[in-house]
């Protein structure tokens, strides 16, 4: 390690981010088709240059200027006489000028007709954003559930990145206002490159269509594999059936929601208690509402295993109550007893601030009793 990474390093500078999938080589092939109008350019400069130098004794400056000028026909004039077949060359010089400029002209307008040039510069530049983030989603497919969730996601300030085929998803996302967006197949290895999933936090599936859900979740599994990364992605998914649903975890998804089942509940509590309509909504869901509701999971190295939850003291340390606990088997307890055991690879639910939550999940993650514990 060099003396500059060093000293990088000890003030926790970083190089500039690149994406994992560099759009340089598409970027050179569209601009093929200027090498030629820029050769014949250099070359006319040249021919003019030598041709004022051999007819009217020019020196090599005056002689590449007055070629300069004569070929661009700006019209300046002549920088010195020019004898009648110096003029006779200058006649030929602007009429080829002329034709160059046109030919490259046309060019121009051909490439920017084609319109790859400008889709895939401005992909490079959103490539090259992407490659900043850190800890986001990664959404795939575009469809109304995506809408609904890329608002809740800029409410919370959660980052993500759209993923999906339609060829029309630069408008999708401009009406929108998806702020990161790839226009790929999304169980592509290529879209899971330029999503930056590497980097990402989890991936969520959003096709109505399940082979579609299937294929993303075992290629995200596999891009896990291959990347050997410590803690797996997150992958949530949607499908209309509880077999499909089944079907899904299976493959590996860790959450599968059903729009039908989560629109009968809604029903079914509204029906029920309708004075609480909106409570649970406004409490978990808005940003500006300060209460907060999070899982949190033992790990085996955590000295709240085979404690009881009244000689965890969570809620006088953090202001933090434990409103449920999901055993290693399955069983959920809502609203546990102070004399609940809190067993390995358990989870409990949190409710509280979320700063509150934040401080508890430091508590519970320590290897030793905290040192709060002598003020309880």
């Amino acid at each position: 390690m060099s003396l500059l990474q060093k000293f990088k390093k000890l003030l926790h500078w970083s190089d500039r981010k690149v994406p994992e999938i560099n759009l340089d080589t598409q970027l050179y092939q569209e601009l093929k088709p200027f090498r030629l109008p820029l050769i014949l350019t250099v070359l006319m400069i040249m021919l003019g240059a030598l041709g004022y130098i051999i007819i009217d004794n020019f020196s090599l400056s005056d002689a590449i200027y007055q070629a300069g000028i004569t070929f661009t026909t700006v019209g300046f004039g002549e920088i010195a006489p020019i004898s009648e077949t110096g003029r006779i060359f200058t006649l030929t010089l602007i009429i080829l000028g002329f034709g160059v400029f046109s030919f490259s002209v046309g060019i121009l307008i051909e490439v920017l007709n084609k319109g790859d040039f400008i889709r895939i510069f401005k992909e490079r530049q959103m490539l090259y954003k992407i490659a900043r983030l850190k800890n986001h989603f990664v959404i795939c497919y575009q469809n109304d559930y995506t809408i609904e969730l890329a608002e809740q996601f800029r409410e919370n300030h959660i980052p993500f990145v759209v993923v999906a085929p339609d060829s029309n998803l630069d408008k999708i996302a401009q009406k929108y206002r998806y702020p990161y967006f790839i226009q790929e197949e999304p169980h592509t290895e290529v879209a899971l490159l330029k999503s930056g999933l590497s980097s990402a936090k989890g991936l969520i599936t959003l096709s109505e269509n399940l082979a579609d859900n299937i294929a993303q979740i075992a290629t995200t599994r596999l891009f896990e594999k291959e990347l050997g990364l410590k803690k797996p992605y997150f992958i949530m998914s949607q499908a209309n059936n509880k077999n499909d649903a089944t079907k899904l975890k299976k493959l590996g998804a860790d959450s599968v929601v059903s729009a039908t089942k989560l629109m009968a509940q809604r029903i079914s509590a509204m029906s029920v208690r309708p004075d609480m309509e909106n409570m649970l909504e406004n409490i978990l869901y808005r940003r500006d509402i300060p209460i907060d509701m999070e899982e949190v999971q033992i790990p085996e190295t955590s000295w709240l295993r085979y404690k009881k939850i009244r000689e965890a003291h969570i809620r006088e340390m953090t202001n933090v109550s434990i409103v449920g606990i999901e055993e290693k088997n399955g069983r959920f307890t809502p609203m546990p007893k102070g004399d609940t055991l809190i067993t390995s690879d358990s989870k409990l639910l949190l409710i509280g601030t979320g700063e509150g939550i934040r401080n508890a999940k430091n508590i519970i993650k320590k290897n030793y009793k905290p040192v709060e514990l002598k003020y309880v």
